[in-house]
């Protein structure tokens, strides 16, 4: 696929960044710093959604020409929102909450044009289902510290995190952080859009 403008990720998630060269994409990297909250208001996936959209937006008031992808994941397990751990004390808990357990995973992304401020959103839900995890595990992985800037307390990509997967319905990749193939079918959608207009 061919850019017309500087692709920029308002996000500096490795695993982000990693997704998106798998598919050829080198994008400029300028971390959004909004707050992520939730609004109680609205569901999962209108947080989800709405986060990445904001993200995309404070990122893209900073410049001229680009196309800006913001996204957020966000982990649910029975209408329990699970965000990223405050302390090893809350992964744990958040591990022996999933374990043996089905819980849903949200991607929610972001593209947005500038100078035209158009942008669309979408976002991609997973079903995740873990094995019984013994605690002996559980403070192992945390011990890591890889869980502690993952939502749910865990990446399934991480040694352990694969390992405490039983089974997964729907996009492995947007478990990772980044919805790949729902992103760039979006992605090709949106440019040829936005060339159209400007032809």
């Amino acid at each position: 696929m061919q850019f017309f403008k500087p692709i920029v990720l308002a996000s500096q998630s490795p695993r982000r960044i990693a997704l998106l060269k798998q598919v050829g994409l080198h994008p400029d990297v300028i971390p959004s710093r909004i707050s992520e909250e939730f609004d109680p208001l609205m569901t999962a996936v209108e947080n989800t959604k709405r986060l990445a959209l904001e993200k995309a937006q404070e990122v893209g008031r900073g410049l001229e020409n680009a196309l800006v992808v913001g996204a957020d994941t966000t982990v649910v397990l029975a209408d329990q929102v699970l965000a990223k751990p405050t302390d090893p004390e809350d992964a744990i808990r958040m591990l022996e909450l999933l374990s043996g357990r089905t819980h849903v995973v949200h991607t929610g992304f972001a593209l947005l044009d500038r100078p035209s401020d158009r942008y669309v959103v979408d976002v991609e839900s997973t079903i995740v289902t873990f094995r019984n995890l013994p605690r002996s595990e559980i403070e192992d992985y945390v011990a890591t510290g890889s869980p502690m800037d993952k939502a749910g307390a865990y990446g399934i990509q991480d040694d352990y995190g694969a390992v405490f997967v039983s089974r997964i319905e729907g996009c492995f990749y947007n478990v990772v952080g980044f919805p790949l193939s729902k992103f760039y079918t979006r992605l090709a959608e949106f440019q040829s859009q936005l060339s159209s207009d400007k032809g």
